[in-house]
């Protein structure tokens, strides 16, 4: 395969010079057969590149108009995760790359076949982000095929069916509109009205499975608000957990913000130097060792047993931090 994607590359190099090339010649240059040239072209040909030829004694093949771009040779999916990746980092996640970033996702759309460049587009118009995440948080996979699908569907306002997790487990199917990609930190979520609940609901993109546009077409409704971005943000901030804390950190709002991204259901500035988390958990026991990550000096403001579980925490962690008798 590693053989078959270098022989394309050399290929299309070829067929990029400003002048056609006979199937001897390229088989020649390329040190295989025509049969093998033939059957490279119509690969070319299959990943949207488009290879005109010719016949006749002075006949052959060259690179049609508008393809004299780099050559790129990616599956779809991959194309549309380095769309993705760019698209982020030009968002700003990645400080200091967002200008090159900008430029790389620029190149890449320019090259990308017609197919691609609509799917990208579309992730792109349809896709809102609010801000970052949180290293804390365990990664959900996200199949880059579902997020290409569901963004078609809020560009073209067409009805998805799809089954869906819920917290617990629970699978259940859905009809809905898809209206917006919501990319908050490293989740991703769909904005959409359920047709069998009447009303709008958000989902978890992780959560989604075997969805399939059904080619009804729907007239957009207004979101609540007219804010994607804060609709979902809300959303999530309702959720109810067993134990809800409030801590006073000892650094910038800002900074912190940017640390527990959406772990964080609020946090309020107290001045340059400090600021009050609002913060959920499933119970004191499990939330006291990850509040280490918050890092940053804090104080538990409620509910006493999260203070005293961090102590019992404390103290582990520095009987732990005792070097060994030799």
């Amino acid at each position: 395969m590693a053989e078959t994607s270098k022989r394309l590359l050399q290929l299309l190099s070829l067929l990029q010079t400003p002048r056609e090339w006979s199937g001897p010649e390229l088989a020649q240059r390329l040190n295989v057969s025509t049969r093998t040239i033939r059957h490279d072209v119509e690969r070319l040909r299959s990943l949207g590149y488009p290879v005109d030829a010719t016949r006749g004694s002075v006949g052959g093949y060259r690179l049609g108009a508008g393809a004299d771009l780099p050559p790129l040779l990616l599956e779809d999916d991959e194309a549309v995760a380095i769309a993705l990746s760019l698209r982020t980092a030009a968002g700003g996640a990645v400080a200091g790359l967002e200008e090159s970033a900008l430029r790389a996702l620029t190149k890449l759309q320019r090259v990308l076949p017609h197919r691609l460049g609509r799917r990208v587009d579309a992730l792109t118009a349809y896709t809102v982000r609010i801000g970052p995440g949180t290293a804390a948080a365990p990664v959900p996979v996200v199949d880059p095929g579902t997020l290409s699908l569901l963004a078609s569907a809020c560009r073209d306002r067409e009805r998805v069916r799809f089954g869906y997790a819920d917290h617990g487990g629970t699978v259940s199917k859905r009809a809905v509109e898809p209206n917006r990609l919501v990319n908050w930190g490293r989740r991703w979520y769909l904005l959409a009205w359920d047709l069998d609940r009447v009303d709008w609901r958000t989902f978890r993109v992780d959560r989604v499975s075997d969805p399939l546009a059904v080619g009804a077409r729907f007239a957009e409704r207004e979101v609540p608000g007219g804010d994607a971005a804060a609709f979902v943000r809300r959303g999530s901030q309702s959720v109810q957990w067993a134990v809800t804390a409030r801590l006073r950190v000892f650094a910038s709002a800002q900074i912190v913000s940017e640390r527990l991204g959406t772990a964080a259901e609020a946090v309020e500035a107290e001045g340059e130097d400090q600021c009050v988390v609002t913060i959920g958990g499933a119970d004191a026991e499990s939330m006291a060792p990850w509040l280490s990550l918050v890092g940053s000096e804090f104080r538990v403001l409620s509910p006493p047993e999260l203070a005293e579980a961090v102590g019992r925490v404390a103290e582990r962690m520095q009987r732990s931090a005792v070097p060994p008798v030799s």
